[in-house]
């Protein structure tokens, strides 16, 4: 093989509970993942040195040695003993600090591509334990479907998911800055505990499928700091829940705001209407698989 191409989907957190920062700057997470169908495509090919470029050009996305595509080919070769390097190019489907862990989602496409394309037959435990070094999120995104998340949300347990829902997924136009949301959510909650409770309500709901219970269970305790950083977000929930849809959840640490329903029509509706106010926003389907390849060559 000369070339693989891998894709890996967007993540929301169907629960995202924050528990106090600790002494290594980390904040402990009971979270509950679920892969949605937004997908970044990385292609990588051999090189004699580290590069990283992008399809077509996005702000916000570094193209030097601190992408953290390049930081997951690095960690891999250095779990192998090699010196080895390759240029990955990423075909950008997620939206860029919109709290859907793009980033964390091109680094499991990049583990995955390069353990396939240079034969590495590295096992699962070791990509996974190489994935939580890199991130919260990106272990997860190798794994996909619905997963607890525990630690720092880099301990992912997959869990019972027999609902099939579709997200719209409502874009803005300015990004929110991860460190400033969680920042923030410690200025306003000095006083949550250190382990954040495991939501077993939520999961439990999502092994019987129901979507309006599973709706009515969604939580983000980052979104108050998230609304007091982007007051424009508010109108938008508003309007949002004004619709009556099955749920409406902040997207990680925002600024994405999610609207949920069973019926795809019914979001293919939601859509259009949203569309007719100025608002950009497309549909996902959830849950989808994790990273996967999709192309030799």
């Amino acid at each position: 093989m000369t070339q693989v191409t891998v894709r890996a989907p967007a993540k929301i957190n169907l629960h995202l509970g924050v528990g106090g920062l600790r002494p290594d700057g980390k904040h402990a997470l009971a979270t509950v993942y679920q892969a949605v169908g937004l997908y970044d495509d990385v292609t990588v090919v051999e090189a004699d040195s580290w590069a990283v470029g992008l399809t077509e050009p996005v702000d916000g996305v570094p193209l030097g040695e601190d992408n953290i595509a390049v930081r997951a080919g690095r960690a891999l070769t250095a779990h192998h003993g090699l010196d080895r390097a390759a240029r990955i190019t990423i075909a950008k489907g997620i939206p860029v600090m919109g709290g859907m862990a793009g980033g964390s989602a091109d680094a499991a496409a990049t583990l995955l591509a390069l353990d396939r394309l240079w034969d590495l037959q590295t096992s699962d435990d070791d990509l996974l334990r190489i994935a939580g070094t890199l991130g919260s999120d990106v272990p997860f995104a190798l794994l996909g479907g619905t997963a607890l998340g525990t630690g720092h949300g880099e301990v992912v347990t997959p869990v019972p998911d027999a609902s099939s829902v579709w997200w719209v997924v409502v874009l803005s136009d300015e990004g929110l800055s991860t460190p400033a949301v969680y920042a923030h959510f410690d200025e306003l909650s000095p006083d949550v505990p250190a382990e954040p409770p495991v939501p077993d309500a939520l999961v439990e709901a999502l092994g019987t499928g129901y979507t309006d219970e599973i709706g009515d269970l969604l939580a983000n305790d980052l979104w108050p700091a998230a609304r007091d950083l982007r007051p424009d977000l508010v109108d938008v929930e508003v309007q949002l829940r004004s619709m009556a849809p099955d749920g409406v959840l902040l997207s990680g640490s925002g600024p994405t705001l999610l609207v949920l329903h069973e019926d795809v029509e019914e979001a293919r509706t939601t859509v259009a209407e949203l569309t007719a106010l100025g608002m950009r926003c497309t549909l996902a389907p959830g849950p989808v698989a994790g990273a996967h390849v999709v192309t030799y060559a």
